[in-house]
């Protein structure tokens, strides 16, 4: 072999693995929704994470893929590597995926399919507990469709905010604000949860069942970004040898500070140290290097990610004030981080990890003047603007013909029985046996076969005519 086909071997092998971590992450999200959500929701939350990954993977293959980075297109999308054939898939720099030139495309095809997948597990947070299951399926293929035309924007070859030069390393902007723009499109259209706010509009809290799912999941994120960051290098000598465990250090490093600023502002401003809200300033912290994560040095690393968690606290807090209801936090967690992470490189990109990169200019406090930080922001308001309309259009035109949100009494017996015909947690709503509550069970002081205390009340719970 070659040393190009070494070095190839090698970035193939580390792509690959990243992509998987990333995919892991898809883990991460099933447990911090399903704990931030109530446990009658626990079932459909599971199973809506792996339908629309399933469907972004098919939807991103078949055109997302050419879309994004096909060869040909304009500044706007990819022109060619529709459907891509199998010389296609294994092929290295060459058309339709020329831009690929360390990695086959097959390898760069996985690794961007699991990155869609991420970008449209965000948008179910802040639709969670009153979606009606076929939203995911429609839904799901237009967004795929609006989410590669961004990335050609971003990533691509001639992308035209690429020519600009904005940078989004891994995809602050690409990814998580996007998500967050289409979340926000389902939540105002949708509206909030039955109880979450009084007719005089003050917000009630309907906290999570399960905080150690949540902290699972954030964990799980946490090390699935280790893949989603330093493998954005697309190679293990691009833009020189070693260069991703830089990209990981700057990661780690922006997480933690993420929940230290959480963890302060929460205590300042709520009065204590809030789990929820450290926990999301870990994630907004990651969401926020996410752009940056190449191009700062570590001390502004550690800046990205305290403002970042702040951010969050302050974001959820203001989410909820103005009405909308956003259950798992991702509108203050992806989207206003996002935000700041993508601006803050107008600030704090560093000089030489930009000439290293070639893409950009130095920010601000390294005397790089206003350009940079002017691209980023002409990149959020125009990523904005098609984003959120595209997806508003097309959820408002399902909401007019079929209807996107459950009924009354559908969200009030809890998804998992009323669109799946199962529970999450079964042994609480109906007997099971040598379940809890029987006389397997005896030991606990129940009477033999007794229900639980508690069981009355949830077996009073309505459910639909249809399922009964």
């Amino acid at each position: 072999m070659t040393t190009r086909e070494l070095t190839v071997a090698a970035s193939t092998i580390w792509v690959v693995l990243a992509a998987i971590l990333v995919m892991f992450m898809q883990a991460g999200f099933s447990f911090l929704e399903a704990g931030l959500t109530r446990m009658k929701n626990v079932g459909h939350v599971a199973a809506k994470n792996v339908l629309t990954f399933a469907i972004a993977s098919v939807v991103f293959f078949c055109v997302g893929f050419g879309i994004a980075f096909g060869d040909g297109g304009n500044g706007v999308v990819g022109g060619s590597g529709f459907f891509p054939s199998v010389d296609d898939l294994l092929a290295v720099g060459e058309a339709p995926f020329s831009w690929f030139a360390t990695v086959p495309a097959g390898a760069a095809y996985f690794f961007q399919a699991v990155f869609c997948g991420v970008s449209l597990a965000i948008v179910w947070g802040a639709m969670a507990e009153r979606t009606k299951l076929w939203v995911y399926f429609a839904f799901s293929v237009a967004y795929v469709l609006v989410y590669s035309v961004v990335a050609h924007w971003i990533w691509g070859a001639n992308g035209w905010l690429a020519g600009l030069g904005m940078q989004d390393f891994a995809g602050s902007t690409v990814v998580h604000y996007q998500g967050a723009l289409a979340g926000l499109a389902g939540a105002l259209l949708l509206g909030p949860r039955i109880g979450k706010f009084d007719a005089d509009g003050r917000p009630n809290a309907i906290p999570g069942h399960n905080m150690a799912f949540v902290t699972l999941g954030v964990i799980i994120l946490w090390f699935g970004w280790f893949g989603f960051n330093p493998g954005s290098t697309l190679g293990v000598d691009a833009p020189e040898v070693g260069f991703f465990a830089y990209v990981a250090v700057t990661t780690n490093i922006a997480a933690a500070a993420g929940v230290l600023g959480a963890v302060l502002v929460a205590w300042l401003v709520i009065g204590k140290p809030d789990l929820s809200m450290m926990l999301n300033g870990a994630v907004g912290a990651l969401v926020a290097i996410t752009a940056a994560c190449a191009f700062v040095a570590p001390w502004a690393a550690v800046v990205v990610g305290f403002v970042a968690g702040a951010i969050v606290v302050l974001g959820i807090l203001l989410v909820e004030r103005m009405g909308i209801d956003d259950p798992i936090g991702a509108l203050a967690a992806h989207g206003l981080s996002g935000v700041w992470g993508t601006l803050s490189l107008g600030f704090l990109a560093a000089p030489s990890l930009v000439e290293k990169l070639g893409v950009g200019e130095p920010g601000l406090l390294y005397g790089g003047g206003l350009r940079q930080l002017g691209v980023q922001a002409l990149g959020l308001v125009a990523v904005g603007v098609f984003t959120f309309a595209a997806s508003f259009l097309v959820l408002a035109a399902l909401k007019t013909t079929l209807g996107i949100r459950v009924e009354p009494e559908v969200e009030t017996a809890g998804l998992d029985v009323s669109e799946h015909g199962m529970w999450g947690y079964p042994e609480l709503y109906i007997p099971v046996p040598g379940g809890y509550g029987t006389e397997a069970h005896g030991h606990l002081g129940l009477a033999h076969g007794a229900r639980p205390a508690g069981a009355a009340v949830r077996a009073a719970v309505p459910v639909p005519d249809s399922l009964q």
